[in-house]
């Protein structure tokens, strides 16, 4: 079955996804604690000018306000009967401001983690997941989403639970996880290892590949890590605009603009096929982003040492792939090798 996000990707060697939510919410008034999915029915204005912003700086695809529209989630804020409402606007909305567009952009629904721990560890069991994401992706579907995208997970077996709600709602996916913990997301799962959990499921995404982390160093070397594993499926990497500082009070990203084209540009050659940025990018960062990637003519893959020159060091000393002895193989590209 054609979709539209395949349609695109048989055009073209990349696309540009859109930057952080968040971010770009705060800046708009959104409070710390607040639930940014109720903006959908609050703020609609607020929620197209967000989407609008990444549309008119250059992205081909971006993502719907339903990060955290899960009913655990929006439990919190006593709105768990909204789920499918609250997913749907956030849908239409997107909808609406590609369709004004006058190009083909593509609206992606956006699955964040449930917040709870999967069993036998916590109390979220497989179904539980399940019927949670099924539901967010029923809204986002009736909305007029063209993909799910899920994003920023940490735990396997939400990622396949993920997988599953996708294929209940009949609607083509793209998955993302963090890898944040030494080249590792927070419960354990190395890039090596997720190629290998993507591979096996019956469900498969459209694109996989990392999101948000801890800068775009670590990022572009887990990339890497995709790629070596022998990846098959189109990579994301949608990495934070540099390093987050408390500045007078707020968290400030220090990722300039430039920094962001030079990612951009490492991503595409480290073999990306869709490039945006996560935490701290705004429309300043995507449109230099853009720019580079059109101006910029395709480079070798970069080893370790030119990402650490161009865009800064790693946080850790490895990525999680190294073998039991903690010792790296010299491999193609250097790419394990101890660079702190």
């Amino acid at each position: 079955m054609s979709d539209a996000l395949s349609d695109l990707l048989a055009t073209r060697d990349w696309l540009l996804a859109d930057g952080a939510t968040g971010t770009n919410l705060f800046n708009m008034g959104l409070q710390s604690g607040d639930a940014p999915e109720l903006w959908n029915a609050d703020q609609p204005d607020k929620i197209r000018a967000l989407y609008r912003g990444a549309v008119e700086a250059g992205s081909d695809l971006f993502l719907t306000n339903t990060f955290g529209g899960n009913a655990s989630r929006l439990k919190l804020h006593n709105a768990e009967a909204r789920v499918h409402e609250l997913n749907r606007l956030g849908a239409e909305l997107g909808r609406e401001v590609a369709d004004a567009s006058g190009r083909k952009v593509i609206v992606a629904g956006s699955i964040g983690p449930t917040g709870e721990i999967m069993a036998p560890m916590g109390s979220l069991t497989h179904a539980l997941a399940v019927e949670m994401f099924h539901e967010q992706a029923e809204g986002q579907k009736a909305g007029g989403a063209d993909v799910l995208w899920v994003e920023t997970i940490s735990a396997p077996e939400e990622y396949k639970a993920a997988a599953e709600a996708a294929a209940l709602a009949g609607m083509p996916w793209c998955g993302t996880m963090s890898f944040d913990t030494a080249g590792r997301t927070m419960m354990g799962l190395t890039s090596a290892a997720m190629v290998q959990m993507v591979d096996k499921l019956r469900h498969k995404p459209l694109a996989f590949g990392a999101n948000c982390g801890v800068g775009a160093s670590d990022l572009l070397r887990t990339v890497l890590g995709f790629v070596e594993a022998g990846a098959s499926l189109p990579i994301i990497a949608k990495g934070n605009a540099g390093i987050p500082k408390y500045v007078h009070g707020h968290i400030h990203y220090d990722g300039t603009p430039e920094l962001m084209a030079d990612y951009a540009v490492l991503a595409r050659d480290a073999g990306a096929r869709i490039i945006g940025g996560c935490c701290g990018t705004m429309p300043v960062h995507l449109r230099a982003m853009r720019e580079a990637l059109e101006t910029r003519a395709p480079g070798p893959r970069p080893d370790l040492e030119t990402i650490k020159t161009r865009i800064g060091g790693f946080s850790s000393a490895v990525d999680g792939t190294e073998g039991d002895s903690g010792e790296a193989p010299a491999r193609r590209g250097n790419r394990r090798r101890r660079d702190a």
